[in-house]
C-alpha cells in the first residue's frame, strides 16, 4: 500500500504512543532522574480572569481551584510592589512572565537583537524578585528577521548566554516558546527548541511548549513532551480553537500522560480566548482538566 509522508509520520507516532501507553504506569512513577512526583498546578494569563484588580482576580482563582498565576512582562517592574503584596495574601503562586520585551532576540539587525537583550534583563530582574519560573519568548515571529534558520540557529546561540546568565543570577529562566507556522518560520517543535537548549547548554535556558501550537505542528502530544524532558518549564493550555479546554473536542490525555513520565512539576497555564460568561465557564475548564489529568 502507498503511503505518504504524513501518513507515516502519524502512524509512528500512534504506535509510539501505544507502546508508551503500555508503560505508562511504571513511567509515571518513575520520572526523570532528579524529579519528584509529577503534578497537575493550574494556572491561568492574568487578562483571563474577571475581577476589578489583581487581588480580586487572585481571590476567584483560589475559589476555582488554581494554583499559579501567569502575568504580562510589560511594565513588570513597575508593578512588582503591587503582585508582591498581591500574592502575599493569596495562597496563588506567580508561574512565568510572558512576553512584554521590545526588540528580536534574532533579528538580523544588531540593534534589534541587544534591545530585546536588554529590555528582557530589565523584565528578568523583576521576574526574580517575585519568584517567577521565567519569562517567556519567542526567537522571531514571522517577517521579523531576514536570516536562513541556520543562520538564526547560530545568532541564538551566541545571544543567549548573556541573558541566560542574567536569569540565572535574577533566579528564573529564559523559556523559548516553539509556536505554529503561522505565527513563526523558525521554531515549531518541541524537539528543535529542546535541541537548542540543549546545544546552549545553560541552566539559565529552559523551554515550554503550548497545546495550541502543539496540535497544529506535532503528531503527537505525549512525544513532543518526551522530546522536551526535563528542559520544560512551562506549558500553555488552549483548545483547538485557542478557547479554554473542554470547549471543543481537544482531548489533553495524551500530552498528560508525557507530562507525568517526565515527572514535570512546574505549571500549566491557560492562554486562550473564553466562550460564554467567565465566571461559570473557567472554573469548568479547570474541573475538566483535573479529570484529564487523572485519566492521563
Amino acid at each position: 500500500m502507498k503511503m505518504d509522508r504524513r501518513t507515516l509520520l502519524v502512524s509512528g507516532a500512534a504506535a509510539g504512543a501505544g507502546l508508551a501507553a503500555s508503560s505508562r504506569l511504571s513511567a509515571a512513577t518513575s520520572p526523570l532522574k532528579g524529579k519528584g512526583k509529577p503534578q497537575l498546578k493550574i494556572s491561568s494569563q492574568e487578562g483571563i480572569i474577571p475581577g476589578k484588580d489583581l487581588p480580586e482576580k487572585l481571590a476567584n482563582m483560589e475559589k476555582w481551584g488554581f494554583d499559579g498565576i501567569e502575568i504580562g512582562g510589560g511594565g513588570l517592574a513597575a508593578r512588582v510592589s503591587e503582585i508582591r503584596k498581591a500574592l502575599a495574601n493569596s495562597k496563588i503562586k506567580l508561574s512565568a512572565i510572558c512576553a512584554g520585551f521590545q526588540g528580536v532576540p534574532i533579528s538580523h539587525d544588531a540593534a534589534e537583537r541587544k534591545k530585546a537583550a536588554d529590555t528582557m534583563k530589565e523584565i528578568l530582574t523583576a521576574a526574580g524578585e517575585l519568584g517567577a519560573v521565567g519569562l517567556i519568548f519567542v526567537p522571531a515571529f514571522n517577517g521579523q528577521t531576514n536570516l536562513s534558520w541556520i543562520d538564526g540557529r547560530k545568532v541564538l546561540l551566541e545571544w543567549a548566554p548573556e541573558v541566560a546568565d542574567h536569569a540565572q543570577k535574577c533566579g528564573t529562566t529564559l523559556l523559548m516558546e516553539p509556536l505554529n507556522r503561522g505565527e513563526t518560520w523558525y521554531l515549531r517543535q518541541c524537539a528543535d527548541a529542546a535541541s537548542i537548549v540543549r546545544d546552549a547548554n545553560h541552566p539559565g535556558l529552559r523551554m515550554m511548549g503550548d497545546f495550541y501550537h502543539m496540535y497544529i505542528e506535532e503528531t503527537n502530544d505525549m512525544g513532543a513532551f518526551l522530546s522536551a524532558g526535563d528542559y520544560l518549564r512551562h506549558v500553555h493550555l488552549a483548545s483547538i480553537k485557542r478557547k479554554l479546554p473542554g470547549q471543543d473536542e481537544r482531548d489533553y490525555t495524551n500530552g498528560f500522560a508525557g507530562l507525568k513520565m517526565i515527572g514535570y512539576q512546574d505549571f500549566c497555564s491557560f492562554e486562550c480566548g473564553v466562550l460564554g460568561e467567565r465566571e461559570v465557564e473557567i472554573p469548568k475548564s479547570v474541573k475538566f482538566l483535573r479529570n484529564q489529568w487523572k485519566k492521563a
